[in-house]
């Protein structure tokens, strides 16, 4: 359930236009620090994740790994999507609780089984 609450506010934030989405403008709002949380895909090259959380991390940007491109593509209205950018701190804020909720759980899930 949580995780169709992420995918709907980004579709919210993108049609308030306050998402970037693609690795070049993304690396380029977190440059000129507009950039308040980076998604990164599940699914994202080790060379595209090695430089996404570098330049976040040098820049003082949250980033978080969720979905798969084909879901971040589709809650933005787009193709496939490896990265996005929130530039509003608002849905930034909401949107890494609820991917932290879902992180918190998978955690409890897997301590449970073992």
């Amino acid at each position: 359930m949580t995780k169709e609450k992420v995918l709907q506010l980004l579709g919210l934030a993108t049609r308030a236009r306050m998402t970037i989405s693609g690795e070049e403008m993304s690396v380029s709002e977190v440059r000129k620090g507009k950039a308040k949380l980076v998604i990164l895909s599940e699914d994202a090259s080790d060379n595209t994740s090695k430089k996404l959380h570098d330049k976040c991390k040098s820049n003082g940007v949250e980033i978080r790994v969720f979905g798969s491109r084909y879901e971040l593509g589709h809650a933005i209205g787009k193709e496939e999507r490896v990265v996005i950018a929130v530039t509003d701190a608002g849905f930034a804020k909401k949107l890494t609780s609820l991917i932290e909720e879902i992180n918190r759980g998978r955690a409890d899930d897997q301590n449970s089984s073992t």
